[in-house]
């Protein structure tokens, strides 16, 4: 009997070895485990890199964190582009594969394995945006994962990019009285709408003068309605979360949208909001005022146009 035992330990340890030796089929664990099956799994890319040559890699959306696998590979943002990521081999030949990791700001998260090569195939790389329909009131992209970033809470960045880029293909005018006209250029608000605590506003401005508009920089404020001289009391700042199509200069006879992203919020009676959009080098300063009613009227965003 005691042979027999010495026996059955002897094989199971080695059952053990082999398995140690030869990788697991990922159920084989010290504690209880569930393997992971390969439909949670995003599959890497395949890059090939060398030392001698850089790779380019441009991503649909601001690159927000890199985290390389090993030393053998260097990498960083393009210098004066946010969606452009470099990369090369730190030391030459390298022998076995490392990866790299991106998340971006649309909320994707890509994954890359890396090889080295004398001449890679591909240096300059494009990573498409797929975007796909869902439940009426939901959106997601697909294909690369879905990351939720602090600011938007647990609102996907790739939901929030297609409502934006909804209101925008569809270019409504759902409000017609929030606007302000100076100089020649006229600044209005199309709409406003709603979906999952978010809010979106759609502006329009038209230059109807021959001299560009160029803009230094846009404020959403929440101000008292009686106020008399303003004080850093007396204004309360909201930061867009999210701007689509954020233009920098409205040429002469020409008309630019955007559309701004915004943490849900609410007006007490006593207050309002302002936007205001100041000139550069200028003076044909605009502002336009909101009032809770307007905010309480906010239309939900239920179909999405993914075209």
């Amino acid at each position: 009997m005691q042979r027999l035992l010495i026996t059955i330990f002897l094989f199971l340890w080695a059952l053990r070895l082999n398995a140690q030796t030869n990788g697991s089929s990922g159920d084989l664990f010290n504690g209880l485990t569930k393997k992971i099956t390969y439909d949670k799994v995003i599959p890497p890319y395949g890059l090939e890199v060398t030392f001698d040559k850089t790779v380019h890699i441009i991503f649909p959306a601001a690159v927000r964190y890199v985290d390389l696998g090993s030393t053998k590979i260097i990498a960083g943002k393009a210098e004066g582009a946010e969606n452009v990521i470099r990369i090369k081999a730190a030391v030459r030949n390298f022998e076995d594969e490392t990866n790299f990791s991106v998340i971006t700001d649309d909320g994707n998260f890509y994954s890359f394995n890396v090889r080295y090569v004398q001449e890679p195939e591909k240096l300059n790389i494009e990573m498409k945006e797929l975007i796909s329909k869902t439940a009426p009131g939901k959106a997601q992209t697909t294909g690369a994962g879905d990351v939720y970033l602090k600011e938007l809470g647990k609102e996907p960045p790739a939901a929030v990019n297609l409502i934006m880029n909804t209101i925008y293909k569809n270019d409504k005018s759902d409000i017609k009285n929030i606007s302000s006209k100076k100089y020649g250029v006229e600044f209005s608000i199309k709409g406003i709408y709603t979906n999952n605590g978010m809010l979106y506003f759609h502006s329009q401005i038209k230059n109807i003068t021959n001299i560009p508009f160029d803009i230094d920089f846009i404020t959403f404020k929440i101000v008292d309605r009686r106020v008399t001289k303003r004080t850093a009391v007396q204004e309360q700042v909201i930061t867009p979360l999210r701007v689509l199509n954020n233009n920098q200069t409205i040429r002469g006879k020409s008309v630019a949208r955007s559309v701004f992203t915004l943490e849900k919020f609410t007006i007490a009676d006593n207050k309002m909001l302002v936007i205001e959009i100041f000139e550069k080098n200028g003076g044909r300063h605009q502002s336009v005022i909101i009032t809770n009613r307007n905010i309480v009227k906010a239309k939900l965003i239920t179909n999405f146009n993914t075209k």
